[in-house]
């Protein structure tokens, strides 16, 4: 919590994090994307205190999100980028961070440029090996364009699921211009792992308390009977189908499909499959019609 604002999911069991965490290296996950709000630093620390010994395990981390005086804020200065590296760096104990991303900076962060000095600094001091910005939810594309017109940076974090389909346009020019594409959001808060069909109730110190109401559940639900179709075709799990949705786009580079537990890791890693090009035609048709309403009503949760 930042004050009165959830910015997790609830409580978390450090024991069981760690358990998920081996999990994940015995399942032979190598990429791990956190940041330092996440946990208010938290996240890295136990991060750094499993893997910062581990050989070809790649970290990437985010600055630019702050609490202040229990507020949640922003800061994409350039001594605040320069800074929240240098604690990052100690808490994820590592001498270099492989990706380091702006926290969802806005147009007007990357206009000012202190944040663009501040991380192509970091990089030709050696103490970032390569960095991006994760782009806003529901309007991707502006920064993204602003970063591919200056050929600035290497690559963008965005969310790409059956239900929000905004980045589709950015994939293919993202990568004709050497841009990296790590997707978030899979699941879209779990409203695609087929978990919330009877509704749910969120903790109060859970960010989708606001988010997932009644409202969106049901009629994400409804939208989504004939891609959940899919899955008898298939054999698949709902979140088998909604996994290899995205990785059927080719220049997708990696999912950030999220875990708490030793036993999503095992969801998340198994039996993925390709889709078959007229299933994802269909699915991207919904996409542009009826999932446009769904996303405009999740829009409107904040």
């Amino acid at each position: 919590m930042i004050g009165n604002t959830p910015i997790g999911w609830g409580d978390a069991d450090d024991a069981v994090s760690v358990k998920a965490i081996h999990a994940a290296l015995n399942a032979g996950i190598n990429f791990f994307d956190t940041a330092d709000i996440y946990g208010l630093g938290h996240s890295e620390e136990l991060l750094g205190k499993i893997i910062s010994d581990k050989q070809g395990i790649i970290i990437a981390t985010k600055a630019g999100n702050v609490s202040r005086n229990d507020q949640f804020t922003v800061d994409y200065s350039k001594e605040h980028i320069l800074n929240a590296c240098e604690d990052s760096l100690r808490r994820l104990r590592r001498d270099a961070i492989d990706y380091y991303q702006l926290h969802t900076a806005r147009i007007q962060h990357l206009q000012n440029g202190e944040c663009i000095e501040a991380m192509q600094q970091l990089q030709q001091q050696g103490k970032i090996r390569y960095w991006g910005i994760s782009l806003n939810t529901f309007d991707p594309l502006p920064e993204a364009a602003f970063f591919i017109d200056r050929k600035i940076g290497n690559g963008f974090q965005l969310v790409l699921n059956l239900l929000n389909q905004k980045t589709l346009s950015l994939l293919k020019r993202s990568s004709e211009n050497g841009y990296g594409v790590i997707v978030r959001m899979a699941f879209q808060f779990g409203l695609l792992t087929g978990k919330f069909d009877k509704g749910i109730n969120f903790s109060a110190n859970d960010h989708r308390k606001n988010r997932l109401t009644k409202d969106v559940i049901d009629v994400s639900n409804n939208a989504l009977i004939p891609v959940w179709a899919l899955c008898k075709k298939y054999n698949c799990s709902k979140t088998q189908l909604a996994l290899s949705y995205i990785l059927s786009y080719p220049e997708v580079s990696t999912i950030i499909a999220g875990i708490r537990t030793a036993g999503q890791v095992q969801l998340n890693t198994t039996d993925l499959f390709q889709l078959d090009s007229n299933d994802r035609l269909m699915i991207e048709q919904l996409g542009a019609t009826d999932f446009v309403q769904v996303m405009d009503l999740i829009q409107k949760q904040g």
